[in-house]
């Protein structure tokens, strides 16, 4: 069986306008002590991360515990945004219409579609191993989206505001076989223009 913890970064400074770069704050860098409390006692042979530094920056500590290298993948990027920004009824739009984009952004399916294919290369190169892969919200709701179709807009505004956020899936071969929700550190998500949850 070959076991993957996803973690999604923890709270990043909302104010930094470069979406690359955007750093965590500093109660972020405190939250990411949960990642490696978390997986200290687990036997870890890899990790890949999206090449954003929040997301590197949330597993880092992590990866020098167990002396390994995180391998980079540009295809586990968070998604594309466009002219319209983050709020509720984008977040709807997109979810209900998974080919949906504003102008310059990426719709789900796009996210999800190069998603998959880096993480269905991850589990052929590291069968029957433990790994870790750094990741966004909208990029890990699109892959739990893959293996659930009803994984819709509510259950991505349910973890939302988690930062960080872990959760195991389970593979035999590429078939998923089993998946558990772990720790989390409630924030709120401050993407521009956002309405409040309904």
């Amino acid at each position: 069986m070959t076991r993957v913890y996803f973690v999604r970064h923890a709270q990043p400074e909302y104010n930094w306008k470069e979406d690359r770069t955007r750093p965590l704050t500093e109660e972020g860098k405190k939250d990411s002590a949960i990642v490696l409390e978390f997986l200290r006692d687990k036997k870890i042979d890899a990790f890949y991360c999206s090449p954003y530094k929040r997301s590197l920056d949330t597993i880092v500590d992590a990866a020098d515990f167990f002396g390994k290298e995180i391998v980079t993948d540009e295809r586990l990027r968070e998604r594309k945004k466009g002219s319209d920004g983050n709020n509720y009824e984008m977040f709807q739009k997109r979810w209900a219409d998974h080919d949906y984009h504003e102008e310059g952004g990426e719709s789900i399916a796009m996210v999800q579609k190069r998603n998959m294919e880096a993480l269905n290369e991850i589990i052929l190169d590291n069968t029957d191993k433990e790994i870790v892969v750094g990741t966004h919200g909208t990029a890990l709701s699109t892959i739990l989206n893959f293996y659930d179709n009803s994984f819709g807009c509510e259950d991505f505004l349910r973890i939302i505001d988690w930062m960080p956020y872990i959760v195991e899936l389970d593979f035999e071969g590429d078939k998923l076989v089993g998946k558990q929700e772990y720790c989390h550190m409630e924030k709120e998500f401050k993407g521009n223009q956002r309405a409040d949850k309904k």
